[in-house]
């Protein structure tokens, strides 16, 4: 399922126009995004958590040269779903 066809399912579920669902569903997005930024964890009950996970920094090799390459640490987005969610996978 592509954005388009999730706004689609949006607007029949909730009764809204497809420009209303998509207003809503890109509002939500962006919050989600910004609490990330932020640092924050965002729980919805039933379906599941975003949080922000750190992987350090470690040493890896290049596939192509056998060389040994430095991996900068970074900042991943991470999603554990809920167990409604899981249950119903």
């Amino acid at each position: 399922m592509n954005k388009t066809e999730l706004v689609e399912k949006i607007a029949a579920g909730a009764g809204l126009s497809k420009a209303d669902a998509k207003k809503a569903l890109d509002a939500t997005v962006a919050a989600i995004k910004d609490a990330l930024v932020k640092g924050d964890k965002v729980s919805l009950i039933g379906f599941g958590t975003f949080s922000v996970n750190e992987r350090p920094a470690r040493e890896g090799i290049n596939p192509a040269t056998k060389q040994k390459i430095k991996i900068a640490a970074k900042k991943v987005a991470k999603f554990k779903a809920g167990a409604e969610l899981a249950d119903a996978l």
